[in-house]
């Protein structure tokens, strides 16, 4: 018998596939650590709600700062070595913030937090743009792809739950030095992660233009990026009001319910079916703070606010893929991860920003933005979606 010609499948769970799954967590939990710890240092520094914001917001306005040049360094050099020397910079740039912290002034000058902020937001959108859009899909078969894209992905939403858990948990027994060299301590381990995986050898390729769009943005996904963008702003205004160990502990048991309910209950069921679960599920879990007549309203609610932010976001990630040729999958997760980020930095922003974090007016934008949302989706953009995807 000729097995000469018989393709071995590598199952996806292998070593290498876990260190980067890994690598994408410390990364994403790194940066999320710090979004409810500075608001309390700088509160700390005298600094106001709408200068928060601005620190705040500057990191996401970051991601974009490398965008356009990403496709052209991750095909003009190694791509290992492109994420390698973002996250050492990374890493530098919030050591250098950690040695301003312990000055004896105890302050920090405002616009030098501002660049600070800028550049830790660049080199973190560069390093998860060449590690979810390059690095996963170089190492796995093609079969194996969509099922990388999907997993890789729910390893950087359980640091929407374990970041902010693990910088509360270090802030109230230490300082915020401490979250800071923590942070240092995840940027520095998923280095090394990446650093000892072996990535298959491409020739670099110099007829290239420096600045191109090209897998930085999807082309016509403009509703589909409006739509996640639309759910995490939500998702961060809640998340401003959120200062107990146990809201974000529940918020990650929603996330395995999610990834449960995927497996099982939404397996075969409509496709519209899970996202507007997921906005349900978040519209009631917001309806249900707003009126905080029972305890047992903090458990409910932030297990529900989990689920709802896991079914959804994982659902709109396949459809970026669908509407993606296959091609551009790396485009299309960029695409993706940019929406994502972009609309928690965007409700972050509004709650300091604009509502100076006061419950009533952040929880009811919250839940008008998850009505226009829920509308917007089942009235026209799933039918957009049906008619333009390229899968």
């Amino acid at each position: 018998m000729d097995t000469q010609n018989i393709p071995v499948h590598v199952r996806l769970w292998n070593k290498r596939f876990w260190m980067l799954a890994m690598a994408n967590l410390l990364l994403a939990m790194s940066s999320y650590m710090l979004l409810p710890v500075i608001p309390l240092r700088m509160k700390a520094w005298g600094y106001t709600h709408l200068q928060i914001a601005w620190v705040l917001g500057i990191f996401f306005a970051g991601l974009y700062l490398f965008g356009c040049m990403s496709g052209y360094l991750v095909q003009r050099y190694r791509r290992k070595n492109v994420f390698c020397v973002s996250t050492l910079a990374l890493c530098a740039v919030t050591g250098v913030f950690y040695y301003l912290n312990t000055r004896p002034d105890d302050s920090v000058d405002y616009a030098l937090l501002l660049l600070l902020r800028l550049l830790q937001g660049a080199f973190y959108g560069l390093s998860q743009l060449v590690l979810l859009g390059t690095l996963i899909i170089d190492t796995v078969e093609a079969v194996h792809r969509t099922e990388a894209n999907h997993a890789a992905t729910w390893f950087g939403r359980f640091a929407l739950a374990l970041g902010p858990l693990a910088g509360l948990l270090v802030y109230r027994h230490g300082q915020f030095g401490s979250v800071l060299l923590l942070s240092c301590a995840c940027q520095f381990l998923s280095f090394i992660f990446v650093g000892l995986v072996r990535f298959p050898f491409r020739m670099p390729n110099e007829d290239l233009h420096r600045f191109s769009f090209d897998r930085f943005l999807l082309k016509d996904s403009h509703w589909l990026f409006l739509n996640v963008m639309l759910v995490t702003a939500a998702a961060a205004l809640v998340l401003t009001l959120a200062h107990s160990l146990r809201f974000y502990e529940f918020v990650m048991l929603g996330f395995f319910m999610a990834l449960l309910a995927e497996r099982y209950a939404f397996a075969d069921a409509d496709l519209r079916s899970e996202a507007t679960t997921g906005m349900t599920a978040m519209g009631i879990a917001v309806l249900l703070l707003i009126t905080h007549s029972r305890e047992s309203v903090g458990y409910i609610a932030p297990l529900l606010m989990g689920f709802g932010i896991g079914v959804t976001g994982s659902r709109f990630l396949l459809f970026f893929i669908k509407l993606s040729d296959h091609c551009q999958r790396g485009t299309s997760q960029s695409t993706y991860l940019l929406a994502w980020e972009t609309g928690i930095g965007g409700g972050l922003m509004a709650s300091f920003g604009l509502f100076n974090c006061s419950p009533a007016p952040v929880l009811w934008t919250c839940l008008g933005i998850l009505a226009a949302t829920l509308i917007l989706y089942v009235a026209f953009v799933h039918k957009w979606y049906i008619a333009h995807k390229n899968r």
